[in-house]
């Protein structure tokens, strides 16, 4: 069948699987994005900004576990999704960038620019239309990029070839699945020599074992060792409702989880990669034998060094280890006792900061834990970049690894929104919350917010409001300097709400905040609601 090239791409898209697509149209890509959208039946979510556009592509991978694609043009329409794509990159998040290029016989087009230099500078992969013969097998090799290597991988289009012709094939856009293990050998016997030896092991999952389900398994194997359980930031969700579950292990543990980990002198990691966040720069790993195991063999011994290493399919490798440790009859440790049952059970967060915080503001903790009980269990949990970030992740928790959005690899600021726009289009029906600051909320959320009204989407937008930027203001304060030059002059964020047709509200007491967590549950779930909190800069928990 011959059909123009920009068709041919939106036929691609749409026989690889894809019925959504983010992005900012431009000379480019408009006639693609058309025909995607007219003749293919697509989903087109039209960006404010290309930023935008790339955020919403991560937050979507990130919630439905597959590749994202997202749009932007040539040149400016490029440079302005630089930042989102470092982003991606350092996620790991999968996503398929279609970036238009100007003409190649055009040398001085006032939007040229070195593309492929810029795509490759940001850490993300790329791929080049080389001609319009080659469109099934270029886009294929994109996806299958983005998906096995795990990052935005962007296929350059020259728009010269948008309206030629050409023979249309389906692509083959075919991704294995390595479902390989180390069943046995050397380093499973090391493996289970540690975990005979050990008296108090924890058994550490990360996101990795949430996206190749491998849960019950890991389940499994720290019940038939008397072992407690723990997740890495980004394995939230995991393990939920088990009694020994202790939480995150890293430096956003509660005291009652540093307790355990203290204590440990094993830890048998699942999917994790053991950054330094996750194991304190190795400190909590002192003292500690441990047990690596991931599906990608790379990632074995990056920031740790193991005492084994196991490279494989997760699930089958914790049933594995069962299996030898029931064969050698190795006895459980004992860890889990009814004792640490019970504490576990009774274990609280403190609700409230240590201080006072000055009047017509509120309590940040007594905030974040009002919304983690009022916000319904299915709910998707985003959060910008700041200072509040810390105390939200620890407070605020999801059923599901996949309900957590992370916008924070890069660490910056102002991706909060775009995400959450991306994830609450992947799941339609649940509610997203998004918890930012006012200066990362003021930098780039609010360039979406429109967007998100125009999208329907069922979020709760909250605006930790302390006119500061967070993470400056503390730096001047532990110096003893004045904190002026990193104070905000942020308007009052309810009527800018209004104005761009949100719901808006302003919490300036605890009366207020009750008002407001009332207004949550009663809310119009087809618009945005936004709550601008106000903070003390001064009375912002930063326990880490």
């Amino acid at each position: 069948m011959t059909v123009k090239v920009h068709l041919a791409l939106a036929k691609a898209l749409r026989d690889i699987g894809v019925d959504t697509m983010f992005g900012l149209i431009g000379d480019a890509n408009l006639y693609m994005v058309d025909a995607f959208v007219r003749e293919c039946g697509g989903r087109f979510v039209g960006a404010a900004n290309e930023a935008g556009a790339v955020q919403m592509a991560l937050g979507h991978a990130q919630v439905t576990g597959r590749t994202a694609v997202a749009t932007v043009t040539h040149g400016p329409g490029l440079t302005n999704a630089l930042t989102s794509m470092v982003e991606g990159v350092k996620a790991s998040v999968p996503v398929l960038l279609l970036v238009g290029d100007t003409p190649v016989d055009d040398r001085d087009h006032l939007q040229k620019a070195a593309q492929r230099e810029f795509i490759t500078a940001t850490g993300a992969g790329f791929e080049q239309l080389r001609a319009p013969e080659t469109l099934s097998v270029d886009i294929a090799t994109a996806w299958r990029r983005a998906a096995t290597e795990r990052r935005p991988v962007a296929l350059n289009m020259p728009i010269e070839f948008q309206w030629r012709e050409v023979d249309y094939s389906r692509p083959d856009a075919f991704v294995s699945q390595d479902r390989t293990f180390e069943g046995s050998g050397p380093e499973m016997d090391k493996a289970i020599g540690i975990i005979a030896a050990a008296k108090r092991p924890i058994v550490l999952a990360g996101r990795g074992a949430a996206m190749h389900g491998a849960e019950a398994a890991i389940v499994r194997l720290a019940e038939r060792i008397g072992a407690p359980l723990a997740t890495t930031l980004l394995g939230k969700g995991l393990f939920a409702g088990n009694p020994f579950n202790i939480g995150i292990f890293g430096t956003l543990s509660h005291e009652l989880a540093s307790e355990v980990i203290g204590q440990s002198d094993c830890v048998i990691a699942f999917g994790a990669s053991l950054n330094r966040f996750t194991t304190d720069a190795r400190r909590l790993l002192n003292g500690k034998r441990v047990i690596h195991v991931n599906a990608e063999r790379s990632h074995l011994g990056r920031f740790a060094t193991p005492d084994a290493a196991l490279a494989g399919d997760l699930e089958a490798t914790a049933d594995a280890m069962v299996k030898w440790l029931d064969e050698a009859e190795i006895p459980p440790s004992g860890t889990t006792t009814e004792e640490l049952r019970l504490r576990l059970a009774a274990f609280r967060r403190p609700a409230k900061a240590d201080r006072k915080s000055r009047p017509g503001t509120v309590d940040m903790r007594r905030v974040l834990h009002r919304l983690d009980e009022t916000m319904p269990a299915d709910r998707i949990f985003v959060t910008d970049a700041g200072r509040f970030v810390l105390e939200s992740w620890a407070t605020v928790d999801v059923a599901l690894p996949r309900s957590f959005v992370f916008t924070v690899a890069y660490g910056s600021i102002g991706l909060g929104l775009g995400e959450a726009i991306g994830a609450s289009v992947a799941a339609p029906g649940r509610p997203t919350l998004l918890v930012a600051g006012d200066g990362g909320f003021m930098l780039g959320c609010l360039t979406e917010l429109r967007t998100a009204v125009r999208e329907c989407c069922d979020m709760v937008i909250v605006v930790l409001n302390d006119g500061s930027y967070g993470a400056e203001h503390i730096q001047f304060r532990r110096k003893d300097m004045d904190p002026t030059l990193s104070l905000l002059d942020t308007p009052d964020l309810e009527p800018v709400a209004t104005a761009l047709g949100a719901a808006g509200l302003t919490v300036r007491d605890d009366d207020d905040l009750e008002r407001a967590i009332q207004a949550i549950a009663s809310r119009d779930r087809s618009r945005p609601l936004l709550v601008d909190v106000k903070l003390d800069p001064d009375c912002i928990p930063f326990p880490h």
